[in-house]
């Protein structure tokens, strides 16, 4: 009886760690199966890394917002979703058009988590978990020559806000 119970519990302990990696998996495709295609002008900070790999640190316009845009006139504390409404520009690429920490009833809009969230600060930094860019060796190398003068990255915008960065191309 005891070698049935120990059995029974070993299964559900691998079912339940099972379970919470498919979730976590299913939470970072979900915007790529799910989201609208937006491009987002990018300049890169770090095209390597010997402990992490070869990948790119972008830095996106939209990442540094002026407190005074805020649309309710009060800033979230550091750490708070905030939302990001975006619109089309003239080069093809999505702008920033306010910021909110509600959620839009509609339009085009990302969720970011505000990174320093002080009032007595005019800029406010905030991040979408799209500012790193993972590539082979080769496609890193070749990245850091190409977006020297900036670049695209193309994302994908899930309906609730999340993002996923789909590639990064170099800014014709």
């Amino acid at each position: 009886m005891n070698r049935k119970i120990i059995t029974a519990g070993i299964v559900l302990v691998v079912a339940f760690q099972m379970t919470v990696l498919f979730a976590e998996y299913l939470g970072a495709v979900y915007p790529l199966w799910t989201g609208k295609e937006i491009r987002l002008k990018t300049t890169p900070v770090d095209p390597r890394s010997l402990f992490m790999g070869n990948y790119a640190l972008l830095d996106y316009e939209i990442s540094t917002i002026n407190g005074k845009d805020f649309a309710s006139g009060k800033i979230p504390r550091a750490g708070e979703y905030v939302y990001v409404k975006l619109k089309p520009g003239q080069e093809g690429w999505y702008v920033f058009d306010g910021v909110d920490p509600e959620k839009p009833a509609s339009g085009t809009f990302i969720r970011g988590r505000l990174q320093s969230g002080h009032t007595s600060q005019d800029i406010q930094r905030v991040r979408y978990g799209i500012e790193a860019y993972f590539a082979s060796k080769e496609k890193a190398t070749a990245l850091e020559k190409d977006l020297r003068k900036g670049g695209i990255a193309v994302v994908m915008v899930a309906g609730n806000g999340k993002a996923a960065l789909k590639e990064v191309v170099a800014k014709q």
